[in-house]
């Protein structure tokens, strides 16, 4: 059967009662992970990990899959109607959402939200059939290749993640060092576990994850002491015609940017949403509208980070390698389940990722309907108080790690990588690669001694394959871009600073200074709070 073909035979599976029912609740779930500020899709799929051991492999994925997407959808709502970002790949939304919805057009910036977010799903699904064919590619690599493979994600990830690259090495090399904890991948001995026998089979990347995503989030908002926000009403829901041409252009390039950088490992949302964000407003004609209500300001970050969404599923169904904490949560059902993602994925057990690609298209139908006609209802549910809801959650994250193994130890695992993401994020060091090193560490260290035993103890042997090069090219390419990238949009933030007036000499010969600004100047009004 051809890709076409495979994926009909996924809609057909997706479209029987069941399957409808968990796109649905995962749907559900997203939208309202996706209005909570700061608790993202990686701890909410966290806590649906144990639900895996009874629903099964293909049913758990397909409503992770819609609660990953869902979050997309719902934080663009808080971005809209609050200018709090759900989600961090929603905080380009709020420069131009919120001042639509201060304008009376609230219902329009969220409408063109869910149909840009739609479309670019519709984008991302077609490239995913397109890329199946790296599987057949991805099956001839050996560990020699799977080797400069982790190196690859790794240190992208690290350089991407953060404002620091050397923190970013850091995050990674700490997460090395809690993947070697457990047992030896080879040879089954214990290592680092201190006589504990929590530790044997080493750390659960489910509660680590509940901790350092789920928890952390929850430290920082009490820290913040987070208020209240009274939301926008929502008017007129429906968009006109020329909000909707207007829009066409940059959802469009906003699925292409979403997409392509989805591919990247570690790539965050806030920086794709932020890359079309940029673009579209050095290619519109009136760029000064631009943070003051233009449409192509939520039409094109919400279109990629939709695409970005479900492009970062195919370097995880078609190499095995999750590209985000997410990714390593699904990762985890995979191999909960017997099933190991990867090149074979495709040809040993077609009807699960072909299924869960094909719910991809149906979750987001749901998600059209959940979000626009419902967007008054949604609109309640931000009035519920966040210490209420934040309460609800910390009871769910203690629940799923204790329902993990039926076991105390992995509470404790909780609540110690909630409180170092807390100590991680007061050092500005990024969370993300932690995880994703977490999934790949066992993979890269196996990878890596096979390839000493293969070449008999000699490091060239880690050259001898043309592909293994290729990817340390491209790695070494990809770090040296990332410090230049930084060096240019810094000195082009410092050439769009305004000057200071210049002194202005007097008939004495003397210089005056410009006067102070009037107190009731832009410069000095009080500005909105948002929340991170």
């Amino acid at each position: 059967m051809d890709s076409v073909d495979q994926f009909l035979s996924g809609l057909q599976n997706v479209l029987a009662p069941e399957m409808l029912l968990y796109a649905f609740v995962g749907c559900v779930v997203g939208m309202i992970v996706g209005i909570l500020p700061g608790f993202g899709p990686a701890a909410a799929t966290a806590l649906l990990f144990p639900l895996s051991f009874s629903l099964g492999a293909t049913e758990s994925l397909v409503m992770m899959a819609a609660v990953l997407y869902g979050a997309t959808y719902g934080g663009s709502i808080t971005a809209v109607l609050l200018k709090v970002p759900g989600e961090a790949s929603s905080v380009a939304t709020t420069l131009d959402g919120y001042a639509m919805a201060r304008a009376g057009r609230a219902g329009p910036a969220l409408v063109v939200a869910a149909l840009g977010g739609f479309a670019a799903c519709m984008v991302a699904v077609v490239g995913f059939v397109a890329a199946t064919p790296l599987t057949e590619f991805a099956v001839t690599l050996g560990p020699v290749e799977m080797f400069a493979l982790t190196i690859l994600a790794l240190l992208i990830a690290a350089g991407l993640v953060g404002r620091s690259m050397a923190k970013g090495l850091v995050a990674v090399a700490l997460g090395l060092l809690l993947a070697t904890i457990g047992r030896d991948p080879l040879s089954g001995t214990e290592r680092f576990t201190g006589g504990i026998d929590g530790l044997i089979d080493g750390l659960d990347i489910i509660p680590v994850i509940m901790g350092l995503f789920g928890l952390t989030e929850l430290f920082t908002t009490i820290e913040r002491r987070y208020t209240e926000r009274k939301a926008i009403e929502v008017g007129r829901i429906l968009p006109t015609r020329d909000d909707l041409r207007a829009s066409v252009g940059p959802a469009a390039r906003g699925s292409v940017i979403g997409f392509f950088l989805g591919l990247v490992p570690g790539s965050p949302g806030a920086t794709t949403a932020f890359a079309s964000y940029s673009l579209e407003k050095k290619l519109s004609k009136h760029p000064e509208q631009f943070g003051k209500g233009a449409i192509q300001g939520v039409a094109g970050p919400e279109s990629a980070n939709n695409a970005l969404s479900v492009a970062g599923m195919i370097p995880l169904f078609t190499l095995g390698i999750p590209s985000s904490a997410t990714m390593a949560i699904m990762f985890g059902v995979f191999t909960a389940n017997g099933l190991i993602p990867g090149p074979r994925l495709f040809t040993d057990n077609p009807e699960v990722p072909w299924t869960i690609l094909a719910s991809i298209v149906v979750g987001n139908l749901i998600l059209l309907i959940l979000n626009v006609p419902l967007v008054r209802i949604w609109v309640q549910v931000l009035k519920t108080p966040y210490p209420v809801l934040y309460a609800v959650v910390v009871v769910f994250l203690l629940i799923g790690a204790y329902s993990l193994r039926n076991s105390s130890f992995d509470i404790l695992v909780l609540l110690a990588s909630g409180f170092l993401g807390y100590l991680l994020q007061k050092l500005d060091i990024p969370a993300s690669p932690i995880a994703l090193t977490l999934v790949l560490g066992d993979l890269m260290e196996t990878a890596f001694r096979q390839t000493l035993a293969l070449s008999r103890g000699n490091p060239a042997g880690f050259f001898d394959s043309t592909t293994a090069i290729v990817i340390y090219a491209i790695t070494a390419v990809s770090l040296a871009s990332i410090p230049l990238t930084r060096r240019l949009r810094a000195r082009r933030a410092t050439g769009r600073r305004e000057p200071e007036p210049e002194p202005e000499p007097t008939a004495a010969g003397q210089h005056t200074t410009a006067p102070p600004p009037a107190a009731d100047t832009p410069s000095q009004r009080p500005a909105d709070s948002t929340a991170a």
